[in-house]
């Protein structure tokens, strides 16, 4: 899979690895030639997009085009606005469609010594944008002292398509700081995440 539609509602489709030009893709159906090459982690327009038409990404609008788009065009800041500027009220009123509910068999987690069933309780800060990962990593280092009690540790999960692919375990215990790569795949603090 090289793009992923986030929500049925998606204009745009974001590049799970690099796409060439003329290289066709596929997301919710839709298959769309790109039209430029498009980095990964950066959005390709699944439909005809009009100047001043609403980018929609996660099922609500990210912001605007500043230019007519064919489907396949690369959409990023040279032919995309935010519509978060200047003074404005802003109320966030998703239609939400809950799953049907069904009881779980099983989960991953723990016996305590008293025979009870437990989970670790973790704190995860994971960033969903490159650009916060040392503000995440930075808020770990120094929050470490909430690691107490009931609190088992605090780790960052940076971004994955940031340019710098190193990670850093915030385990103390650990001695895989840095993890080298070779460690990552056997690594039980990341891996659920790789």
């Amino acid at each position: 899979m090289k793009v992923i539609q986030i929500s049925r509602l998606d204009n745009v489709a974001v590049a799970l690895h690099p796409i060439k030009k003329g290289e066709e893709v596929t997301a919710g159906g839709i298959t769309v030639t790109a039209l430029e090459d498009i980095p990964q982690g950066h959005k390709i327009a699944l439909k005809p997009i009009k100047n001043g038409e609403n980018i929609i990404k996660y099922g609500f609008a990210i912001g605007h085009a500043t230019a007519d788009a064919e489907a396949g065009a690369w959409m990023h800041t040279h032919n995309v606005k935010t519509n978060l500027e200047g003074e404005m009220e802003y109320t966030y009123t998703p239609s939400l469609d809950f799953p049907e509910k069904v009881e779980p068999e099983t989960f991953m987690g723990f016996r305590r010594k008293d025979g009870r069933a437990a989970i670790r309780n973790e704190i995860w800060i994971i960033p969903t944008v490159g650009c916060v990962n040392d503000i995440a990593k930075k808020m770990v280092r120094d929050n470490q002292d909430l690691v107490k009690g009931t609190i088992d540790g605090l780790y960052t999960f940076p971004h994955r398509l940031q340019p710098d692919r190193r990670r850093s375990c915030t385990d103390k215990k650990a001695s895989c700081s840095p993890c080298p790569s070779s460690e990552r795949s056997r690594c039980s603090r990341i891996r659920t995440w790789l």
